[in-house]
């Protein structure tokens, strides 16, 4: 029962839609430019660079608070804190102040991560920024970094059950929300930045 809560409540942190909030006091509708993603990246085409590290630092922080909260209620329990991380981007992912939609889970994703495995979450960063900085598609960075974190658990021997769930059932999220970017990428118009 105080599992459910606690993934109730990392699921509502999560749904705090940041980028639209951010982009809404610049007088700007973040749904109707750009990608219509409202996600970091989208912000960044939108606002700027500024802006766009703001609302990944604000989107990071709820999926790290959501797992650090979770293993403060409950501690040397893996499993709460695994179902949290998951939450916490579903909540990002299908925002309940957006009606459903939400973000691509990238940096919510991140955070949760961070708050459960650092070194290989930092690894996963790293190779996000790896093929982010040469080619400048965010889509394709996002992916590869979320596939890369399960295989980074298991290498530095951190892969528990309850992380290995939580780093599948994240990076299966961010691929199928990735669908038209995908798509974007096999036609050769994806959108860089």
């Amino acid at each position: 029962m105080f599992t459910t809560a606690i993934a109730v409540a990392a699921f509502l942190l999560g749904s705090f839609p940041t980028g639209v909030i951010v982009a809404r006091r610049a007088g700007i509708d973040l749904r109707t430019v750009g990608s219509g993603n409202v996600g970091a990246t989208n912000v960044g085409r939108a606002l700027g660079r500024r802006y766009a590290v703001l609302v990944m630092l604000v989107d990071a922080g709820k999926g790290a608070l959501s797992v650090v909260g979770a293993r403060m209620l409950m501690p040397e329990q893996e499993w709460p804190v695994a179902i949290a991380g998951i939450a916490s981007v579903v909540g990002h992912i299908f925002s309940i102040f957006l009606r459903g939609r939400g973000g691509k889970g990238v940096a919510t994703a991140l955070g949760a991560a961070l708050g459960i495995a650092p070194l290989p979450a930092l690894g996963a960063f790293l190779f996000y920024l790896a093929i982010y900085l040469p080619l400048r598609l965010s889509s394709v960075g996002s992916m590869m970094g979320a596939l890369a974190f399960p295989v980074l658990l298991i290498l530095l021997g951190l892969g528990h059950p309850a992380n290995l769930t939580f780093a599948i059932a994240s990076t299966v999220l961010i691929i199928v929300r990735h669908r038209e970017n995908i798509r974007r990428l096999r036609h050769g118009n994806e959108l860089k930045g």
